[in-house]
This record gives structure tokens, C-alpha cells and sequence, in this order.
């Protein structure tokens, strides 16, 4: 008996020395999930591939690619890596206010934006009835339902508990807040691919227009709504720490070397191997550490209709409009060494 005894006592002492990250952290992934193994689909690995995380379901909006497709991509993801567990809900085909008609009207006085993401280099992409993917089409289906109430859903069943990670265009979760606008103060905080501050590059994309950003400039309308929204806390994960995390072809060997279902997906399909947008804000959350610099500022969107369109707004505390805008914490810099490492680590864990 008295063994026993000490055995459970071991293991509750055990149990209470483990550090806070072994307790799962809920997350709701919100993604233009466009693939095969673009940054899209390797951000939602990391996470679903963490040890700390549970996925509670992943939102799918219209963004650098259409949103049935990219359903179709994500499923195919899942099954690939073994999370068939995860649910799809299908979310906006576009966004709110933006059309795609009015922006190759408006690119015609302005300039050709640099990228149109699901509307194509010209501004005249349709969406395929039959799509056919190179990583195969999936077996499984998304779930009958639809983004914003899916969200408003788990959040209000996890009070206090759920991250939001939304790295793509913000219409899912703007129109979620529209129905329900109490759920922003239920959550732990979002975190969000977006926004462009002074990125210091000879990329002519941001050199040209520093305060142009893909996800913000899509859908101005939307992030407006959601930078506005009561958020226990806002991460931003900037154009300008973004450009300084490039997927190098190091990094490309060392997880193609790998047996791993998941190393084997981005060996066989990632060929565009550019910025890690989106992973970097994903290992970023799981790992704070990885920002070495954030700018803590006060972010909106440019409304206004004109050249400005969609690029980003920011305001010190002494300056900022009396308009209820938001404070953000804008990552700036990183331990590049440091998110390489954990970056491949997940993919080929």
C-alpha cells in the first residue's frame, strides 16, 4: 500500500512540474489555403504537426487562390499528413466590399498591383469547375457548414481558450464579428498575417509601395473590422520581418532528406520557394522568442478609394485618431537561425 502511495505521489509531483507549454493551446486556423505546399498549406503543418497545439478546425477563405479549390488542397493536405481528424469549413469566396471587375478598372489609373492572388496576374482569373490537383484529389469532404459560424461555434464553447491564426485575407473573421461581435473578448488573442510598416529591401514589391500587403489590400474592408474588434491581444506578423525569412534551399535539402509523409509532400510540391509568409507567424505564436523586435502601434486600413486602397495605417499613442483604432504588436525582427531550425524540426518531425 505504501509503494502505491508513493507512486501516485511521484507522478502528481511529476505532473506538476511540467511547464505550462504541455498543456495543449486550442487554436482556429483561418487560411487562403492555396497548394500544393505553398506557404499556405506548410504554415497549417506547423501547427497541425505541434506538439502544443490542438487544431480545432480550419477556415477557408478566398485569397491567393479561390476558396473552393483551396478546400480541396487543404483536405488533400490532411490526408496526406494523417489529420483527417481536422475539419474544413468552406468560408468567403471573396471579399467584402473589393470586386474584382472594379480593381482591374482602378489598376488601369493606379498600376498593376504585384500580386492579385485567386484573380490571376491580370486581374481576369475565374475560378475552375473542375479542378485537378497535383498532389491527387482528396477522399474526404469539408464539413456542411460555414466559416463565420463555425468560428462564433468554438469560440463560444472554448471561452478564454482559443487562439485565432489567421493568415490570409480577414473576411471569415470580420464576418463572424459582424454577427457576433463578443467573441473577439472570449479569445486568448489573434494572430495575423498581414500588414506593411517600412520593409527595408530592394524587392521591388515593397521597395516601390512600402505600405502595400496582399491580405490587408484584398480584403481593407475586413481587416478593418477585425483590427478594430476587442482582442485580449493582436500579433501581426509584418511584410517587414516577413522578407528577412526566405525558405533557402538548405532548408529545402534538409526536409526532402526526411522519410516523414510531410517532408515527402514539400519535397515532391513545393517549388515555389520564396518568403515563409505564413510559417513565420505560425512558429512565431507556438515560440515567441523567434521575434527579437516588435513595434507596439496603433494599425488600421486605408479606406479610401485611390492609390492608397488597402495599404496600412499606423499611429503612435500620442498621435493616434480618436476613432477606437487598435493596439498591435507588429513583429519587425526575428532569430532567423532559430525559426530555421524549428521550422524544419516540424516538418520533419
Amino acid at each position: 500500500m505504501r509503494s502505491r502511495f508513493v507512486l501516485l505521489l511521484a507522478l502528481a509531483l511529476a505532473a506538476a512540474a511540467r511547464p505550462a507549454f504541455a498543456q495543449k493551446r486550442l487554436v482556429l486556423i483561418d487560411q487562403d489555403g492555396a497548394g500544393p505546399a505553398d506557404t499556405n498549406q506548410m504554415a497549417m503543418i506547423a501547427l497541425l504537426r505541434s506538439p502544443q497545439t490542438d487544431v480545432l478546425g480550419i477556415t477557408i477563405v478566398t485569397g491567393d487562390g479561390w476558396r473552393n479549390e483551396e478546400v480541396l488542397h487543404t483536405l488533400r493536405m490532411l490526408e496526406i499528413i494523417g489529420r483527417t481528424d481536422v475539419p474544413v469549413v468552406p468560408g468567403a469566396d471573396g471579399p467584402l466590399v473589393r470586386t474584382q471587375s472594379e480593381t482591374r478598372v482602378d489598376m488601369q489609373t493606379h498600376g498593376l498591383a504585384a500580386w492579385l492572388g485567386a484573380w490571376g496576374s491580370d486581374g481576369h482569373a475565374k475560378p475552375s469547375p473542375n479542378p485537378s490537383l497535383p498532389e491527387g484529389m482528396p477522399r474526404g469532404k469539408p464539413l456542411t457548414d460555414d466559416a463565420a459560424h463555425f468560428l462564433i461555434r468554438q469560440i463560444r464553447q472554448h471561452p478564454g481558450q482559443v487562439t485565432v491564426y489567421a493568415a490570409g485575407p480577414l473576411t471569415n473573421i470580420a464576418l463572424a464579428l459582424s454577427i457576433d461581435p463578443a467573441i473577439a473578448a472570449m479569445t486568448r488573442g489573434i494572430v495575423i498575417m498581414g500588414a506593411s510598416l517600412n520593409p527595408q529591401t530592394d524587392d521591388p514589391e515593397f521597395a516601390m509601395d512600402p505600405r502595400h500587403e496582399f491580405n490587408f489590400w484584398f480584403d481593407p474592408e475586413a481587416a478593418h473590422i477585425v483590427l478594430r474588434a476587442g482582442w485580449p491581444r493582436i500579433d501581426v506578423t509584418t511584410v517587414d520581418v516577413s522578407i528577412k525569412a526566405k525558405f533557402t534551399d538548405e532548408m529545402f535539402a534538409g526536409i526532402s532528406k526526411s522519410p516523414g509523409a510531410a517532408a515527402k509532400y514539400i519535397a515532391a510540391y513545393a517549388k515555389d520557394r520564396s518568403y515563409l509568409w505564413d510559417e513565420l507567424t505560425a512558429c512565431a505564436w507556438l515560440d515567441p522568442s523567434i521575434i527579437t523586435k516588435r513595434n507596439d502601434v496603433y494599425l488600421d486600413v486605408d479606406l479610401s478609394r485611390g492609390p492608397s486602397y488597402g495599404h496600412t495605417l499606423t499611429w503612435g499613442d500620442k498621435d493616434k485618431p480618436a476613432t477606437g483604432v487598435g493596439l498591435v504588436h507588429a513583429q519587425m525582427d526575428l532569430d532567423l537561425a532559430k525559426f530555421r531550425k524549428m521550422f524544419v524540426d516540424l516538418m520533419t518531425r
